[in-house]
């Protein structure tokens, strides 16, 4: 009898951790707030999935960040766009935390990063301590919540990845976010694959009749199909106490009671996360700011999110037949919202067939691709797109037409002005721009210059041209003035700005001593905390240097005095 009992604890237990292999009391939340999330993992982010929990902070800024578990911090990188401050903290078990758009770092943290980054003369910096350098115990603060790089309003981001430094859902831990909303859904399209396929006579995509229903469940007005066909779907979920359209947990399809396919949203790697762009329609999502995620896996398509497909999601519709297509759309608390679709078959010969515009150049997946006209060349790297397709190509005054920013694009390619038809000072002032649809608005693409070659790399097709920048930055100063006395002040706050082609690097010294000064690029302040105590003189001499994309640069000098 006790051998059997053994025997089958040992079998639940072993059952229990196949089902859930993650540590369920390891990690504990990083913040002493209840935890409302603007942003789930694996979110359908601009060109990304989104990679941890982002969790509100109440609208404000500074609020105790506490290591989820002990370890030691193995990293700390510091930018001014992304992740902003962010810290990453290694774990005996082997997983990795991060916190990111810190305001600061606890004082022992903050005392190595000021360290280096006034021996490197640098603001935007990347450490990695040993093992022995930085150690955490259980509990500690580590650092206070910001706005910090590029988020959009204060907010903790945190992650959890596993030894191959691929981020899992924090959740999946025990992180317990109350959610009892089931998701919603938006939208329900169906796309006809080949020639003779058809969706209600169309043998383009089909925006479907949806009719929401009672306690998660939406039906769709019957479909008339034939041939092979994928659908797809528009949808979020919201947690409790927050109204944020947040992404889904996993996605089931059936057909006939038969399985089709499974997107789990369970982790994914860094380097696929690219391929968001292959999982949406992208194309609708350009032109219409919707996410639909296709429910069917195309050529090209590397994504380890998927499970069970059979025929790679498709379904196969014969004429005279009457089927039911079923959505299971789940949240990470398992809240499920359910899309019934029924489809008839019928073949139909009166179909509207989808257009294609042919133009003098065709692209293809797997081999590079070059286009010349005039000065302009664009060199396309094998596997740059997903699909063989007809690109729209020309140029006409200095300006490319590079088809339309309606086709994903999976790695950079390469656009050339020759601008040796230009001549004086203003050449060196060029700059390759893209072109907005917004009222022709030019937008600085990184450039660089080779003899006469301007070149960029890009990974968006649409209108591209030359722009001249003349103008130098400007800088002002915000608490202080020439001649002023600054004892009273921690900050010393200036004001930086170009408008043309935006700054690309600035240097402020004291008394010819480098200072260091925090960039906020979206609100355009440099500030300096006098409690680095580098400045130590009386009188001092503030120089600002700042220089933008092209090269134009400002240089801003006053006296401020200090006791």
């Amino acid at each position: 009898m006790h051998k059997t009992l053994l025997l089958f604890l040992f079998i639940f237990l072993h059952f229990a951790n196949a089902q859930n292999p993650y540590p369920q009391d390891f990690f504990r939340a990083p913040l002493e707030i209840p935890l409302v999330l603007s942003g789930t993992f694996a979110e359908l982010r601009s060109n990304h999935f989104h990679s941890g929990l982002d969790i509100k902070t109440q609208q404000r800024e500074g609020l105790k960040v506490i290591t989820a578990a002990q370890g030691y911090v193995s990293r700390i990188k510091i930018s001014h766009y992304g992740y902003g401050k962010a810290l990453y903290i290694t774990h005996p078990n082997g997983y990795t935390t991060v916190y990111g758009h810190l305001q600061k770092f606890s004082d022992k943290i903050e005392a190595l990063v000021r360290k280096q980054q006034y021996n490197k003369e640098t603001y935007e910096i990347e450490l990695f301590p040993n093992s022995d350098e930085l150690k955490i115990d259980s509990n500690e603060v580590i650092a206070y919540s910001g706005n910090s790089g590029g988020s959009g309003a204060p907010h903790l981001h945190f992650e959890i990845r596993d030894k191959k430094e691929r981020p899992l859902n924090p959740m999946l831990f025990g992180i317990d976010i109350k959610d009892t909303r089931k998701p919603l859904v938006l939208g329900v399209f169906a796309y006809p694959i080949d020639k003779e396929s058809h969706v209600n006579n169309s043998n383009s995509r089909e925006k479907l009749r949806l009719i929401p229903k009672e306690k998660g469940t939406y039906e769709v007005e019957n479909v008339r199909a034939f041939g092979r066909i994928g659908f797809g779907v528009v949808s979020y979920d919201q947690q409790d106490m927050a109204a944020n359209k947040n992404g889904v947990s996993s996605i089931k399809t059936s057909f006939n009671g038969n399985k089709k396919i499974e997107i789990d949203f369970k982790r994914f790697s860094f380097n696929e996360t690219k391929h968001l762009n292959r999982l949406i329609d992208y194309e609708y999502f350009k032109t219409n700011k919707s996410r639909i995620q296709k429910l069917f896996i195309e050529p090209n398509n590397p994504l380890s999110l998927y499970k069970n497909a059979d025929d790679d999601g498709y379904i196969k519709v014969e004429d005279s037949t009457s089927s039911i297509y079923k959505i299971d759309i789940k949240d990470y608390k398992g809240n499920i919202s359910t899309i019934s679709i029924p489809v008839t078959g019928i073949k139909s010969d009166a179909i509207k067939r989808k257009e294609v515009e042919i133009t003098e150049n065709f692209v293809y997946v797997d081999q590079p691709t070059n286009l010349k006209k005039d000065n302009v060349t664009v060199y396309f790297p094998e596997k740059t797109f997903y699909d063989d397709f007809f690109i729209d190509f020309n140029v006409n005054n200095d300006t490319l037409t590079l088809h339309k920013p309606i086709i994903p694009v999976q790695k950079y390619f390469y656009i050339n002005f020759d601008i040796s038809h230009y001549t004086g000072d203003d050449k060196e002032k060029l700059y390759i721009a893209s072109v907005s649809s917004y009222k022709n608005r030019l937008y600085y693409s990184s450039t660089t210059k080779k003899d006469n070659i301007l070149s960029t790399s890009t990974k968006t097709l649409g209108t591209y041209t030359l722009g001249t920048d003349l103008d130098n930055p400007k800088i002002t100063p915000i608490n202080f003035q020439d001649g002023k006395w600054l004892s009273k002040y921690r900050y010393l706050k200036l004001k930086i700005s170009d408008e043309t082609t935006g700054i690309k690097n600035y240097r402020a010294t004291v008394n010819g001593k480098w200072i260091l000064m925090e960039y906020d690029y979206k609100k355009g302040t440099l500030i300096h905390d006098f409690n680095d105590n580098v400045v130590t003189d009386t009188k001092n001499n503030l120089k600002v240097i700042v220089t933008d994309n092209v090269g134009n640069s400002s240089t801003f000098e006053v006296i401020f005095y200090r006791k």
